[in-house]
């Protein structure tokens, strides 16, 4: 790809850095930018820095948000005595958007994968655990990717729930979501569905 400025070269290269851009769909961006005001992009560029230096990470769920505590740990009217354990932000958006759920969550980043290296010290699980083991937390509702990473971290969670509170509830979504779907992609209708149908775990796993 031949560029006429250096500069829409660099900030095509750029662009195209982000998941899911190829160079082609960068350079229609960057001359969209191009086409705009100066104080459009001067907005664009502040609202990516802001997002970098102050969002941080809830203390209590890890879940993303602009204060120490999110706004879903620090609201009283949610059940805190119930929490659904996703793999990532796009989870907690997706499960909020079903309207259904009155739960907490907790963000763990990701989920256990040998095969890429990711072993539990590198996910908030030792957070979770810490939370269970200060508050009167009833339910777990295990809200990951129906995958074989998934299934695994599931499975390593639970044990270590049950260590620390052998009463705890551990529930799974009910397998309305596809194995080896996602569910930042599952339809509303049927994720919501997942989430009041959920299984005891232990009957999870006697049907695999």
């Amino acid at each position: 790809m031949n560029f006429t400025s250096d500069y829409i070269e660099k900030a095509v290269l750029e662009i195209s850095k982000l998941p899911g851009i190829g160079k082609k769909t960068a350079l229609r961006l960057v001359l969209h930018l191009i086409q705009n005001s100066k104080q459009e992009a001067k907005e664009l560029a502040e609202s990516i820095t802001d997002l970098k230096e102050h969002l941080q990470f809830c203390s209590v769920c890890a879940n993303v948000s602009d204060h120490q505590i999110c706004n879903v740990c620090a609201n009283n009217s949610r059940n805190h005595q119930l929490v659904c354990v996703v793999e990532s932000i796009r989870e907690v958006m997706a499960i909020e958007n079903t309207n259904q759920y009155q739960g907490s969550y907790h963000v763990l980043g990701g989920v256990i994968s040998p095969i890429n290296g990711i072993g539990p010290d590198q996910l908030s699980i030792d957070l979770l655990l810490e939370q269970v083991d200060k508050k009167d937390v009833k339910e777990i509702i295990m809200a990951l990717n129906p995958t074989m990473d998934g299934d695994t971290t599931i499975f390593y969670i639970s044990k270590k729930l049950k260590q620390i509170n052998p009463e705890i509830k551990i529930t799974t979504i009910a397998r309305g979501v596809a194995f080896g779907g996602e569910l930042e992609y599952v339809d509303e209708v049927t994720l919501a569905r997942s989430i009041a149908t959920r299984l005891p775990f232990d009957n999870y796993l006697s049907s695999n």
